[in-house]
């Protein structure tokens, strides 16, 4: 059955965005990432709606963000990383995509992040709060089509297994 949306999903700095990028221009698709289309409909960045207005307040909006991004076609849409808490964000991800969960380890992550400052739930100890949203949200992601390791990897390979799926899907 062909789906009409490629969505990527996983921890931060699983790599979603910069594989997205890539998997957009390869199958010729616009990329959208949801944190930035959250930034926008708010006209603040995500660490001022935190400081702002909490987290409730973000993952309302990011709903309301992952809704309407999923209604289009033809698109690569990189999510925030806890996007999947939300189960109308999961059906609307099901509904409107392939789902491709992005995994890395923990050290992995850590190195990718740990020069970003601008991740809310990344303040204070960055190794303890890695590791902590890692094991809260380690089921978070099984609801994905297709699981990717992204450790060690380029973004090329990567971008070749998820294109060989997408591809094997589409001819279904």
């Amino acid at each position: 059955m062909a789906k009409r949306n490629l969505v990527l999903i996983g921890m931060m700095g699983t790599g979603k965005s910069t594989v997205g990028v890539e998997l957009a221009r390869r199958l010729r698709f616009s990329f959208v990432d949801s944190d930035s289309a959250v930034e926008e409909n708010q006209g603040m960045t995500i660490k001022e709606m935190f400081a702002r207005h909490g987290e409730p307040f973000f993952r309302e909006a990011e709903s309301a963000a992952v809704a309407a991004i999923m209604e289009r076609f033809d698109q690569v849409v990189a999510t925030g990383g806890g996007a999947v808490l939300a189960e109308a964000n999961r059906s609307a991800m099901k509904a409107g995509g392939f789902v491709v969960a992005l995994a890395a380890g923990a050290d992995t992550i850590i190195r990718r992040v740990s020069e970003d400052r601008s991740r809310p739930l990344l303040q204070g100890d960055l190794e303890e709060r890695v590791r902590t949203i890692m094991e809260s949200r380690k089921h978070a992601y099984d609801f994905a089509d297709l699981y990717v390791e992204t450790d060690g990897r380029s973004v090329e390979d990567i971008a070749d297994e998820i294109c060989r799926a997408w591809m094997q899907l589409q001819a279904t």
